[in-house]
Formats: C-alpha cells, structure tokens, sequence
C-alpha cells in the first residue's frame, strides 16, 4: 500500500528522522491505512501502548513489541511536529 508520504520526502524535510523511525512510521502508516473502520480504534490502542513504553523504559522494564513499536511511532511523529520546516 502506497504511503500518503513518501519516507525518503519525510527524511528531507525531517532530517533527525532515522531508519527506525522511517521504519516505524511506515509499518503502522500502512496497517491504518489497510483498516479504515477499525482506524480510530488502532489509534486509541497505539497511543495507550505508547504511553504504557514510555512507563516501562522509565522503570527499565522490557518492552513487549507492539509498545516497541508503538513508542518508535509517536517519537517519529514527534520529532515530525517539532522540527522546525
């Protein structure tokens, strides 16, 4: 499935992205972007699992992959919200 971005426009505009955050942005771009109806909800469940990472890294507690993933997201995102353009 095509990605409404481009990964490698991304990584000029963004340059602090790095190969993972490219990776993580595309992996859930594309499973959102395959399931329209449940999109809301996968988001919902993204962002908690994010949050449940961020708890776990904090306490130097293993992550399970999905908050592996989800936390790679939301940081790739946020490095996309913060740099400046």
């Amino acid at each position: 499935m095509k990605l409404p971005v481009d990964p490698e426009q991304l990584r000029q505009r963004f340059p602090s992205l790095t190969d993972a955050d490219l990776a993580a942005y595309a992996e859930v771009t594309r499973a959102l972007l395959a399931d329209p109806a449940g999109r809301g909800r996968r988001l919902g469940e993204l962002f908690a699992a994010a949050a449940r990472a961020r708890e776990k890294e904090a306490a130097s507690t293993p992550l399970e992959d999905d908050e592996r993933l989800a936390l790679a997201y939301v940081r790739a995102l946020e490095k996309m919200q913060s740099s400046p353009e």
